[in-house]
């Protein structure tokens, strides 16, 4: 059955502007809080490979900054003191959890163990090879692989058996 022209005129703008809506957001970026930036900054971009590529200097001194790693990005900006966001009043990384979503992540678990980053042992999840690690203000970060590989295989248990 064929709708009216009142029909179309009232569902088509609320079609297109749904549609508009999803394409006009392009990515979402996690935005930490941290209580010692510089600090952060050589954990992101010396251990863990992340490239900074923009940051915001008030009075000599990085405030704010953009890190990026392949297509994925953090911010991060430290808590000024005696402001209303003081950490005090935060217990950083609490309940927080990033997902990367790698082509290989046990790649990247080599290189960050040898750069001297502590890393949780991979282990097969969600049919995706998992790699832990925590930043230094607590937030945990999982970088992640698709896998055929067992649900809950270890990364010693699969290197053993090939």
């Amino acid at each position: 059955m064929l709708k009216s022209v009142e029909y179309w005129l009232r569902v088509l703008p609320l079609f297109l502007t749904s549609c508009m809506f999803r394409s006009n957001v392009k990515q979402v970026v996690p935005f930490f809080w941290v209580r010692d930036l510089e600090k952060s900054i050589r954990f992101y971009v010396d251990c863990l490979e992340f490239s900074k590529k923009k940051e915001w200097v008030v009075e000599g001194r990085i405030r704010w900054c953009w890190l990026e790693i392949g297509d994925a990005a953090i911010m991060l900006q430290e808590f000024w003191k005696n402001a209303p966001q003081s950490s005090k009043d935060h217990k950083l990384g609490e309940g927080i959890s990033i997902a990367f979503i790698c082509d290989d992540a046990l790649s990247l678990y080599l290189r960050f163990i040898s750069r001297g980053v502590h890393a949780v042992e991979p282990f097969v999840g969600n049919n995706m090879w998992v790699v832990g690690v925590t930043d230094p203000d607590g937030y945990e970060l999982f970088f992640e692989s698709l896998t055929d590989v067992p649900e809950e295989t270890l990364y010693s248990q699969w290197r053993r058996s090939k």
